[in-house]
């Protein structure tokens, strides 16, 4: 398993920090000696966007750096180190958070490694002000409003959603979504396990760039 190089750890004193996500982004696509285009094609997101996530001018979602992390023939694990519990159990006053340098997005796992699984499980803390970009992937996705308020976008439809409120979908569908208020929000996130875990092999290309 890779080590928790691009892993951002909560404290109570802060955020420790830890080197940046492009230039290990990069690296590993140079070493495959993949282009920008080949990789974007394969992650789903345009050249110009991973162009800048490699030079740190952006912060991808977890799910999109799923993504980018399957078209580098990685797991996610290569870019971020998850909790991984002893047991199915955890307690919330006990759960490790993490999150993406550069993001101000604060993920609990929920879920246990197992043999088999094939869900993966997170509360995301959402300050306000945050929006993702727009992604498509394989898998499907659930979420419900814990607290605050979301705004979700799928395909051309949006939707105000408040605590209570849940939507089940197909990561097939354009989404996105943001927190538009002055408030908090968290957010629970439920996804097959092939939107964030890595299928298949990248396909090696003639240049470089």
């Amino acid at each position: 398993m890779a080590s928790a190089t691009a892993l951002q750890r909560d404290t109570t004193d802060g955020r420790a920090a830890a080197p940046r996500l492009g230039p290990r982004l990069r690296a590993r696509r140079r070493k495959l000696q993949l282009t920008l285009k080949a990789v974007a094609e394969r992650a789903g997101v345009s050249v110009g966007y991973l162009s800048q996530v490699e030079t740190d001018k952006a912060v991808p979602t977890l799910g999109t750096l799923a993504q980018v992390a399957r078209a580098l023939d990685v797991g996610l694990d290569y870019f971020v180190t998850t909790p991984k519990p002893a047991d199915a159990l955890s307690r919330a006053e006990g759960r490790e958070r993490f999150s993406l340098p550069g993001s101000p997005v604060v993920y609990e796992s929920l879920g246990a490694d197992y043999p088999g699984s094939e869900l993966s499980s997170y509360i995301l803390h959402v300050p306000p002000g945050y929006a993702s970009e727009t992604v498509v992937h394989e898998g499907e996705e659930i979420i419900v409003i814990l607290e605050g308020e979301i705004e979700q976008r799928l395909g051309d439809a949006v939707m105000a959603m408040r605590p209570g409120d849940a939507l089940h979908y197909s990561g097939a569908t354009p989404h996105a979504w943001a927190n538009r208020t002055s408030a908090p929000a968290r957010v629970l996130w439920t996804g097959t396990l092939s939107v964030l875990m890595r299928v298949g092999k990248a396909r090696p290309a003639k240049e470089k760039k």
